[in-house]
């Protein structure tokens, strides 16, 4: 039994069928091969529901899916397509969920558009927590670049947001910047994900850095200039498998870095976040 209490973000979940090894079952075996006790799980966009009959409201979905899962916090996502952002925010808090999922990329949305800077408004007075895509993913550039999150943190001084996978390899620096930018007071309020940040092997045997892979110096810099207390670990599951979570765990506990540290990127930062105790 491991003496880390780890508490993981980001986990996608998804009804069966929808995709293979994705179910909030499949999710409990991965924590139980890996040790994790606490996991938050992200809900599915409309379509992933739809295309297999599940319910197309998909924070009501995940809520009755973990009602009765302690060890699953879950996280709500926005539908663009049906408007009333406020609305969707709030019942998303109404559920008991603790978060939001925004993915810009995905869901063809400006971090610092109208859209969203109604969401940071509605999340901020209902005390939801924010977790971004952040990195390439295929959608024009100019919608999610890096340095659009310093207008958020700007223009919402009590919203608390993480930005998963820290850039990634194309955007690391400009991450960092964000972070380096608000780390001012006593409210701790944007924090990284470290979520499939492994480097990869290519068909040579040489260690490569994939889209969203940070090097073992880049996360240490992320402690020394950010402090202990603002980084977070991310699954990615599905697409992460147990195997490489369990490698993903133990690089953390390998790095040059507190003890306190490990503890707070692997749990216990979250649990203070999210008021799990």
């Amino acid at each position: 039994m491991s003496d880390y209490r780890i508490f993981a973000n980001h986990a996608h979940v998804f009804p069966e069928g929808s995709k293979s090894g994705a179910t909030v079952e499949d999710l409990k075996k991965l924590m139980e091969q890996c040790e994790i006790e606490k996991a938050v799980c992200f809900a599915t966009f409309t379509e992933q529901n739809t295309r297999v009959g599940a319910d197309a409201n998909t924070n009501r979905w995940l809520a009755s899916e973990i009602k009765s899962e302690p060890n699953l916090v879950g996280f709500g996502t926005l539908d663009f397509d049906k408007g009333n952002l406020t609305k969707q925010v709030e019942e998303i808090a109404d559920l008991g969920l603790k978060g939001i999922k925004v993915h810009p990329a995905y869901q063809e949305v400006r971090v610092d558009g109208e859209e969203l800077f109604e969401v940071y408004g509605a999340a901020s007075e209902r005390n939801l927590f924010i977790s971004f895509h952040t990195g390439l993913h295929w959608h024009r550039l100019s919608d999610y670049h890096m340095l659009l999150w310093d207008e958020v943190a700007y223009n919402f001084p009590l919203l608390r947001f993480s930005m998963e996978h820290m850039g990634g390899y194309s955007f690391f620096k400009e991450a960092l910047a964000v972070m380096n930018n608000n780390k001012r007071g006593e409210f701790d309020r944007v924090f990284a994900g470290w979520t499939s940040i492994d480097m990869s092997e290519d068909e040579f045997g040489n260690i490569r850095a994939g889209a969203w892979s940070l090097t073992d110096e880049q996360l240490c810099d992320i402690i020394f200039q950010t402090g202990e207390n603002r980084s977070i670990f991310g699954l990615d599951f599905p697409y992460n498998n147990a195997e490489k979570t369990k490698k993903s765990i133990e690089r953390i506990k390998n790095l040059p870095i507190s003890e306190t540290a490990k503890r707070g990127i692997l749990g216990d930062n979250l649990r203070r976040i999210l008021g799990e105790g």
